[in-house]
């Protein structure tokens, strides 16, 4: 297949350009609801227990068929709703109660383990479930929303779109805990299933069926609640997604799973890279390409912040999808090459949000090129990984050069380079980012800043004679084993390491929760402060009912207004 050059990781790889990316194709909301589409999967509610005040349990099974030799197999959502005083309701990760919590059963329930997890789930951190469970999960309702929509359905109304609109969702989850976590199943148990081999695909299902157990709880309420009540109409349901709250603990994932973030950018990378080596684009793919271009600003322009680093982000979007509109006006996408050349433009004429953007909507025509990427996106980051101790000692300096050449331009000492340090907290033993140089974190330091601890190894080893072995290096300096062990995967893996400092005093974290998010699909990126970040998950999506008959992909941006409401 031809293909483009791939963007120069020393491009991708900064923390400003990840924390502008936006789901695409590959994302993995995406990948699995086309294959639960593809394969035809069954869904079901065997149970919904639930009283007039939202307390209960309910019970969503969503079944995969047997296929190539695959047994069939059904993962069952239990789902226990709690009446939560208002003062109780916290997205932070220390709350202890929630509106709802969840754990996603490996098979069907007996009586048996539902008692367990009634037993254990509500408690979440403080419980334990077991290895029949894939993830643990908690959601706490909308203040602005949760009750008004209950409202006007039983008033015998449909909640205006706008409003809908400015919250995108009634209920957003805190956490989504999976490979045993709390005694959930490990990685490795579920790992080789075809329908979980993808990234993140069982934390994709819980959310996935908690959309769908929220919507059917708000108009079970307002059934409850008025005789006269209403069901959503299909086209305003589609229309809430799921919120989530996440903070620092997703951070340093993308520095302790190098292999895994490599094969997810690399994989997005070499998507581009087919479509931008195109010599040419249909008028089918032309108009596919529009489409999704004119669906974004509808996005864009429902997508709000009350961060000023997001704000400015987002004017910066708008100005450039007018550019876009401008440029296209003028220079055509009949000619050769038209996607490399549009890209090309972009770089110098766009906003980096902007650029991104237009990366993941490049792609949108072009399924039949990109989507099997995503068989390559897992990593077995727990595979040993040796340290090549008879390499020379000018070769690891040369290594380290190609790798962290950035990192080795910077003055580790001066406070602002060095300003933060990672730790986890013993309380919660979720990661945390102190200030260095005001606190007493340095003694509990994780090693999360490979371009700092690089920079030290190189220091050392310009100081021993360049013929020397890393062995012979590393027994009088044992503290660059780490360093030595993580160069062996990112010298071959281009896209595994992050090519800014992560300690710095500007550093942002919400560049790093960003960029995994925009993998798992999710929209409406909505920063708290520079540490936590609100989302929306599946939102526009059809439901378990509806996905049959839809196409598994047209649903990232949102219909216009009029349009939701003709559909009604």
């Amino acid at each position: 297949m031809s293909t483009a050059a791939r963007r120069s990781p020393d491009v991708v790889m900064r923390l400003e350009r990840m924390g502008s990316f936006h789901q695409c194709r590959l994302s993995f909301m995406r990948t699995l609801l086309r294959r639960m589409k593809r394969e035809s999967w069954s869904f079901d509610r065997p149970s919904f227990d639930i009283d007039a005040e939202g307390v209960g349990t309910a019970l969503y099974t969503a079944t995969k068929p047997a296929i190539d030799g695959e047994p069939a197999r059904t993962y069952t959502l239990v789902a226990f709703a709690h009446d939560l005083p208002a003062d109780q309701r916290s997205d932070r990760v220390i709350a202890t109660a929630w509106d709802a919590t969840f754990a996603l059963h490996d098979g069907v329930p007996t009586n048996d383990d539902v008692e367990r997890l009634r037993a254990n789930v509500p408690l979440q951190e403080s419980g334990r479930v077991s290895g029949s469970e894939l993830t643990l999960s908690r959601a706490n309702r909308s203040v602005r929303l949760f009750s008004t929509v209950v409202d006007e359905l039983a008033a015998g109304r449909q909640p205006a779109v706008e409003l809908v609109d400015s919250v995108g969702y009634v209920m957003r989850t805190t956490a989504v805990y999976g490979s045993g976590k709390f005694g959930a199943a490990d990685r490795q148990s579920i790992e080789h299933r075809p329908e979980l081999l993808a990234p993140f695909q069982a934390e994709m299902l819980t959310v996935y069926l908690i959309r769908t157990f929220v919507m059917d709880l708000v108009e079970h309420m307002a059934t409850m609640k008025s005789a006269n009540a209403v069901s959503l109409e299909p086209a305003l349901r589609r229309r809430f997604g799921v919120g989530n709250s996440t903070g620092l603990g997703m951070a340093p994932f993308l520095l302790t799973h190098p292999r895994l973030i490599n094969n997810w950018i690399e994989a997005r990378e070499e998507a581009l890279a087919r479509v931008r080596a195109l010599p040419a684009a249909s008028d089918v793919e032309v108009a596919l390409f529009l489409e999704a271009l004119a669906a974004s600003r509808i996005t864009v322009d429902t997508w709000h912040s009350e961060h000023p680093i997001q704000q400015a982000k987002l004017a910066d979007l708008r100005r450039d999808l007018d550019v876009i509109d401008a440029r296209l006006a003028d220079v055509h996408l009949d000619g050769e090459a038209p996607w490399d050349g549009l890209i090309t433009w972009a770089h110098n004429a766009l906003s980096v949000e902007g650029q991104e953007l237009l990366v993941s909507l490049a792609l949108e025509p072009y399924g039949h090129l990109v989507d099997e990427l995503t068989d390559g996106m897992h990593a077995d980051e727990a595979a040993p990984v040796p340290i090549d101790g008879g390499r020379s000692v000018s070769a690891v300096r040369d290594l380290l050069s190609g790798v962290y050449g950035w990192a080795l331009e910077i003055d580790w000492d001066a406070s602002d380079a060095d300003a933060r340090a990672w730790y986890v907290s013993e309380e919660k033993l979720e990661p945390r980012l102190g200030e260095r140089h005001d606190e007493p974190v340095g003694d509990y330091e994780q090693p999360l800043q490979p371009g700092r601890d690089a920079s030290r190894m190189y220091d050392d080893l310009l100081a021993w004679p360049s013929n020397d072995t890393l062995a012979e290096f590393l027994r009088a300096h044992p503290e660059h084993r780490h360093v030595a062990r993580r160069l062996e995967v990112v010298a071959v893996a281009p896209y595994a390491e992050i090519r800014d400092n992560t300690i710095a005093s500007d550093m942002l974290p919400i560049d790093l929760l960003r960029s995994k998010l925009a993998f798992f699909g999710a929209t409406h990126f909505d920063p708290r402060s520079d540490r936590w970040v609100r989302i929306n998950m599946f939102r526009g999506a059809p439901f378990p009912h509806e996905l049959h008959d839809a196409d598994p992909d047209a649903w990232v941006n949102p219909q216009p207004v009029g349009d939701a409401a003709s559909q009604s």
